[in-house]
């Protein structure tokens, strides 16, 4: 059942990312009638270019996208015991723009990192990040999935019974949120 328009953010930037895996495979889950995956290569945030040009291009373009979705699905990596650098500059940049576009946007949170948690303090740090925004960030059920090389198959598909389950009842509580 395909419904709506549902925007992937993800906290990594390499290509073959389990984070990039793990965000495809929720888009897959929840089945969007339109699936855009945005880019987070913006410039380096900083108050002075925001004063002497404004707001970025690729800034304002990914504030339009998640203003414009029905739902939203963060897939965010684990540096350091922390959201990484490139999603946070990401928040940083959007909380700039006008019309809060992340206000009462449905939002689920995944992650995906090589320690025993699986992203559990990147989860703890991004729904921190996100409090200002007024989001509606889903409480769970929380989707962290640990040693993600043992979790997917060739194709980038979950292959554990528990992680699809988690995702899947993610997936669908973040549908009947963004309905």
């Amino acid at each position: 059942m395909s419904s709506g328009t549902l925007l992937g953010i993800c906290g990594s930037l390499r290509a073959a990312s389990w984070n990039r895996k793990l965000m495809l495979e929720a888009a897959r889950i929840y089945d969007p009638a339109e699936f855009l995956d945005a880019d987070l290569r913006l410039p380096l945030y900083d108050g002075d270019l925001e004063e002497a040009h404004g707001i970025p291009a690729e800034v304002q373009r990914l504030a339009d996208q998640i203003k414009a979705a029905d739902a939203v699905v963060i897939a965010g990596p684990e540096y350091n015991k922390a959201l990484s650098g490139v999603l946070k500059n990401a928040l940083d940049w959007v909380s700039r723009t006008k019309g809060g576009p992340w206000r009462d946007k449905p939002v689920a949170i995944v992650s995906a990192a090589a320690g025993r948690a699986g992203g559990e303090r990147t989860q703890m740090t991004l729904r921190h990040a996100m409090n200002p925004f007024r989001a509606h960030v889903l409480p769970g059920p929380e989707v962290m999935i640990a040693a993600p090389e043992r979790e997917f198959d060739e194709n980038g598909r979950l292959v554990n019974e528990m992680p699809v389950k988690l995702l899947t009842e993610l997936m669908e509580a973040l549908r009947r949120a963004a309905s």
